[in-house]
């Protein structure tokens, strides 16, 4: 028997782990006002502020 696959395109780095943050109403209207400015979901704003914090501290 065949495997069911998932739907969606295949990645090398898939997202299997789910992250749950408590935030102030101050912060969700920046981060939807970011994500809304960026025209992508709230998630992939949160990565991108994590990417560039790294980033940051690697400099």
């Amino acid at each position: 028997m065949v495997a069911k696959r998932k739907p969606g395109p295949k990645t090398d780095k898939p997202m299997d782990t789910m992250l749950r943050v408590r935030v102030d109403k101050t912060t969700l209207d920046k981060l939807d006002d970011s994500a809304k400015e960026l025209n992508t979901s709230r998630s992939e704003v949160i990565r991108k502020g994590i990417h560039k914090i790294h980033d940051d501290l690697k400099k």
